[in-house]
């Protein structure tokens, strides 16, 4: 079986959501995912609306730390997936990503802002200089891209979405839906 991949924004509260759980059940897949950011604007996808009852709800339901949401919404991601690009590079996409999404829907930080990203950069050990620096390289911007293409091509239209072979998975059960179909094709197989 190939590896799952997992594409995400950090400035989706679903990716934020699938992310957390994801961590939570390493095992529902049967394999680790690899983490793939994607800017939602490579591929055309719009978060929809929040309602942030409803999502507040949804984040106690998960366990995780309440709900505060920035008071910039929706937030601009382009830095953030620009770091989480830099951060792949160095395997620390996952970690980097979690801290992210944690500064903004626990935190309230503004994800558009330098110092939001730095602070989650730092969570990993990334250096501030580094991480300026990195977000600005060709290379990375030209990653980013590529990712955007990878997604586009496999048919990410939404996120989060879970590719698993050729099928892709997307939308706030993602993990459970490529876990079902994973389960279902390892019956099939016996």
């Amino acid at each position: 079986m190939a590896q799952p991949t997992f594409y995400y924004d950090i400035g989706d509260p679903d990716c934020y959501l699938v992310a957390e759980q994801i961590m939570a059940e390493l095992g529902a897949l049967g394999a680790v995912p690899e983490w793939e950011p994607v800017h939602g604007a490579q591929i055309g996808y719009t978060p929809p609306a929040v309602d942030p009852d409803a999502l507040a709800e949804r984040v106690a339901q998960a366990g995780l730390q309440p709900l505060r949401l920035p008071s910039a919404w929706p937030p601009d991601s382009e830095l953030a997936m620009l770091t989480a690009t830099f951060a792949k590079g160095g395997g620390r996409a996952v970690a980097f990503s979690l801290a992210a999404f944690r500064q903004v829907f626990a935190g309230g930080r503004d994800l558009a802002d330098e110092g939001t990203v730095l602070i989650a950069a730092a969570a990993c050990e990334m250096h501030p200089k580094a991480v300026l620096k990195g977000v600005t390289m060709r290379s990375v911007i030209a990653s980013l891209a590529r990712a955007g293409e990878r997604a586009r091509a496999a048919g990410v239209s939404s996120l989060p979405a879970i590719q698993v072979g050729t099928a892709v998975f997307a939308g706030r059960h993602a993990l459970e839906d490529a876990a079902r179909a994973l389960a279902a094709a390892g019956e099939a197989v016996r």
